[in-house]
């Protein structure tokens, strides 16, 4: 289980340009559940995945999994146990490194290299296995540069190497928003299967209406810093895009917009 307690963080303390982004927020995502983030622009979204992957920290308040306190521990020690995919396909893969060696540098996080090859060409063919279930052609590139890739292809291969050594998280920001809507369809189809395959607890944020109504087990709307929909279970299930719009009609309206 993942719990945030009390979080606030502030944007710019003790200036005119002093911004409350959240105050005393507090979350429970339990084991296994599927998370579907929507909400407008600055309504703290990403922030809430940086807090939770330790790439900003929270002013107060404490994250914790299951029996253990990370609010002080540092992001590249929480990456070995939560995956992040992010909206730009270029961020999560190496440009100027074939398929190989990225598959490897992926398989190889939190383990020491020491002297040895970085690329170990005997788990060629596990790889290979691995990308062709893809569709995408990737197992006959596997001394392509990553770099010469399409964005759907490099997107695919980021969503694989998050989730190729053992993770209990996975933070997905926005990670179909960059791609055509074929190639977006494409990538969350490979999302839904690997978080299935893998039982992993997901927090998905997304633009995609669709997406978060037809994916997830639990679907959250934020405005201000606030959690202002909240759906799991049945209601889940039963929602439809038409009740998300007009939540945020309705927040627009009281916005003045």
């Amino acid at each position: 289980m993942l719990k945030l307690n009390n979080i606030s963080k502030f944007y710019n303390p003790g200036t005119v340009n002093e911004m409350c982004l959240f105050e005393d927020y507090s979350l429970e995502i339990e084991t296994g559940e599927f998370v579907s983030i929507v909400g407008s622009n600055g309504s703290g979204k990403t922030s809430l995945l940086n807090i939770i992957c330790g790439s900003i920290t929270q002013d107060s308040g404490e994250i914790w999994i299951d029996d253990k306190n990370i609010s002080l521990m540092p992001e590249f020690k929480r990456a070995a146990f939560i995956g992040r995919v992010y909206q730009n396909p270029a961020f999560g893969t190496c440009p100027d490194m074939t398929i190989l060696e990225n598959m490897s540098i992926a398989d190889n996080k939190g383990k020491t290299f020491g002297l040895r090859l970085g690329a170990n060409r005997n788990k060629t063919e596990y790889y290979r296995e691995m990308l062709s279930e893809i569709g995408l052609g990737l197992e006959n590139k596997m001394d392509v540069k990553v770099g010469v890739l399409s964005g759907g292809q490099r997107q695919a291969m980021a969503l694989l190497m998050a989730t190729l050594t053992p993770v209990d998280f996975l933070i997905l920001d926005e990670h179909t928003a960059a791609l055509d809507p074929k190639t977006a369809d494409k990538i969350m189809e490979l999302t839904d299967r690997i978080v299935k395959e893998k039982k992993l607890t997901t927090l998905m944020v997304t633009h995609n209406l669709r997406y978060a109504v037809d994916y997830g087990s639990r679907l959250i709307m934020m405005h201000q810093g606030h959690n202002v929909m909240d759906y799991k279970g049945e209601e889940k299930k039963n929602i439809k895009i038409d009740n998300i719009l007009e939540k945020f009609n309705q927040i627009s309206i009281e916005c003045g917009n």
